[in-house]
């Protein structure tokens, strides 16, 4: 047996530097293609609040299933770009921003090059700050208990990775996998009221046979894009996958859990290391374009799943289609990696006189008094009087664009809807191109001019916080990112 390992070892060891030769040859000087990945556990302390629904949070008290931070860097031998994705539902950008310091600190790598995002799973406690702070401005304060440990669990994952490293080959494709995706804002047959008072044509989420319903506000991206990353040997060293899903959900209130996401990512390490259940791989879906996106068909049957059923059976699913796609993925010994990033200038949203006067109303009426125009105006009063008193009237976002080869990706700070993603998808049709949703910091959503005037819970103010061309500034800014890129 021992002899055998040794064997094996140098098995390895011969075809890495017939890799690394050919490598040489082929381009006149070395150029070998390096790749790691790694996982870190960043399961958040019990007792905080689960965030992600309306109401109080409830309290965390039981751990369905680890959450982690997981990493994959790649290296083309001039440059290395990383890719850091994070079981939980938005990360304040001052988190991302401290990761991405250490991880400099620690690697070397700039920080244009590191991407650092959400999964937006609703069943996890905040990583934006605790209680009102979450959806607060507070970018100076220092990092709560939790989102220090967070930073430090990042930033451990990539120090793995680059451990790990060694020559690889890449190669992408996809598969359109309709069937789970939904656009979850419709046009109804009369108006509804928002919680400002205002009337309004669509409405989110209007509920399993509701016979008001006239037709969807938007389109669906069905596509899953992939990036497999494999040892020289054909190991299969990494999985990255972007579906522009919003969650599944089906978990009890106080578990916390990282959602179909890691459901994914643990059905793809199965059938990718079944000859050799032990190999370090790691399996990774990001949340593209899913803002107006849900798993729920309002003219299906109402759901019977029990808890957690209905991700399993979304994630094995999807799992088992990109898998099958994977079987005619062409590899790449080599390819050039770029990264460019630029800071976006939005003007903040404020509430009218009108609405401040209806918010200052509705806070000072018991908490158990009938609601004069909406359930959620209490809710929607406290967080544009919130928006008004402690935002600026504009920030500063960050936007960034990776290109792997013919690749390109890219990150966006928002909850971005599926039109956007699909229109920056046909701007470039010859190049395979998606969208990393929660990036570098969360700010709420991001509908298009289009939509804001259609209204529904994903256009109000407090739900989305900034003006409303923004969507278009920011695809005008990746495009322009995009094209310094050859």
């Amino acid at each position: 047996m021992e002899r055998k390992i040794k064997i094996q070892i140098v098995g390895q060891f011969l075809l890495s530097m017939l890799f690394i030769l050919s490598a040489t040859l082929s381009f006149g000087q070395q150029r070998t293609f390096m790749a790691g990945a790694a996982k870190t556990v960043i399961t958040p302390y019990l007792g905080g609040g689960i965030v992600g629904n309306f109401g109080t949070p409830p309290e965390a008290k039981n751990i369905h299933d680890e959450l982690h931070a997981r990493s994959l860097v790649l290296d083309d031998g001039d440059s290395k770009l990383a890719f850091i994705i994070c079981d939980n539902i938005g990360l304040a950008r001052k988190v991302c921003d401290a990761a991405k310091k250490e991880i400099n600190a620690r690697t070397g790598i700039p920080t244009a090059n590191i991407l650092i995002a959400g999964t937006h799973t609703h069943s996890a406690t905040s990583a934006e700050g605790e209680g009102p702070k979450r959806r607060g401005w507070n970018p100076q304060e220092g990092l709560d208990r939790y989102q220090d440990f967070l930073a430090l669990r990042i930033a451990d994952a990539v120090d793995m990775a680059i451990y790990r490293m060694e020559p690889a080959k890449i190669g992408w494709s996809s598969v359109n996998i309709p069937e789970h995706v939904f656009n979850r804002r419709w046009h109804m047959k009369d108006l509804v009221v928002n919680p400002f008072g205002e009337k309004e044509p669509v409405r989110f989420n209007p509920g399993i046979g509701n016979p008001d319903i006239v037709k969807p506000a938007g389109p669906t991206d069905p596509e899953v894009s992939f990036l497999s990353v494999q040892a020289v040997d054909g190991r299969a060293i990494a999985l990255l996958a972007n579906y522009s899903l919003h969650y599944i959900g089906g978990v009890p209130k106080h578990d916390i859990s990282a959602d179909y996401f890691a459901v994914f990512a643990n059905r793809m390490q199965e059938l990718l290391t079944k000859n050799n259940p032990e190999a370090p791989f790691v399996g990774i879906m990001t949340n593209g374009t899913s803002g107006d996106i849900n798993n729920v068909n309002v003219q299906g049957a109402p759901p019977k799943d029990a808890p957690y059923q209905k991700m399993k059976f979304v994630a094995n699913d999807v799992a088992q289609k990109v898998y099958s796609s994977l079987q005619n993925v062409k590899y790449q010994p080599w390819l050039k990696l770029q990264a460019k990033q630029a800071e976006q200038t939005l003007m903040v949203r404020k509430p009218t006189d009108k609405q401040l006067a209806l918010a200052k109303q509705i806070i000072a009426m018991p908490e158990d008094a009938k609601p004069i125009n909406h359930p959620l105006e209490r809710t929607y009063a406290q967080r544009i009087t919130q928006l008004q008193n402690e935002w600026p009237t504009e920030i500063s976002v960050l936007l960034q664009t990776f290109r792997i080869g013919d690749l390109q990706i890219a990150a966006i700070p928002f909850e971005t809807f599926a039109e956007s993603g699909l229109a920056l998808k046909s701007q470039y049709p010859k190049n395979k191109t998606f969208t990393i949703s929660f990036a570098n910091g969360s700010y709420g959503y991001l509908p298009t001019p289009e939509q804001h005037k259609l209204g529904g819970y994903e256009t109000w103010l407090g739900t989305n916080r900034v003006e409303i061309n923004a969507s278009r500034k920011v695809f005008s800014t990746i495009t322009n990112l995009f094209s310094q890129m050859n």
